[in-house]
């Protein structure tokens, strides 16, 4: 689609009065590749791993190990009413997700790790909200742990938060000259 008469395509792509521009296009690619990573990832895991087996990737440091995660990080809330626990779920992750845009429209067009992370984090918290509201539950699969120390297992969609969180930690903690 061309751009409107008398509007520069620049680094973006003409949509009306609207552009498209490269932090858009960040946040687009990272929020979509690690949700379709994030559900494929899972989709695999369960059609392949009976629940509650593992299978060794790296003997006595890692295994995908097939849980249903009823609770939130560490099984916070594991013990609530289903109900309640959904509905508190879907009310956090849609307000984040909220708090998420409104940080977005502020982002200046050039940037490019804080789109990143962005981008990362939406796309943790809407494949967790995913299989909760599908499912009623989380699937995690990434069991690390060290000579009987287990670390609670996760999923891709809970390491693109981490590392999206991280991101955006660094990228504050070193901001851009000129800025």
């Amino acid at each position: 689609m061309a751009p409107d008469e008398g509007e520069e395509r620049g680094d973006g792509i003409g949509m009306g009065r609207k552009r498209l521009t490269r932090k858009h296009l960040i946040l687009g690619i990272a929020l979509t590749a690690l949700l379709v990573l994030d559900q494929w990832i899972k989709a695999v895991v369960v059609r392949t791993i009976p629940l509650h087996e593992s299978m060794p990737v790296i003997p006595g440091l890692f295994d995908i190990t097939h849980v249903r995660n009823t609770g939130a990080a560490f099984g916070l809330f594991a013990g609530e009413i289903s109900h309640f626990r959904t509905l508190f779920f879907v009310a956090l992750t849609i307000g984040a997700l909220i708090v998420i845009c409104l940080v977005f429209r502020r982002v200046e067009e050039n940037r490019v790790v804080l789109p990143l992370s962005l981008g990362m984090i939406m796309a943790g918290a809407v494949g967790n909200l995913v299989d909760r509201v599908r499912l009623g539950y989380v699937t995690d699969f990434l069991d690390f742990y060290w000579h009987g120390h287990h670390w609670p297992a996760f999923n891709i969609a809970d390491s693109a938060i981490t590392v999206g969180v991280l991101l955006l930690f660094i990228d504050n903690l070193f901001p851009r000259r000129g800025a």
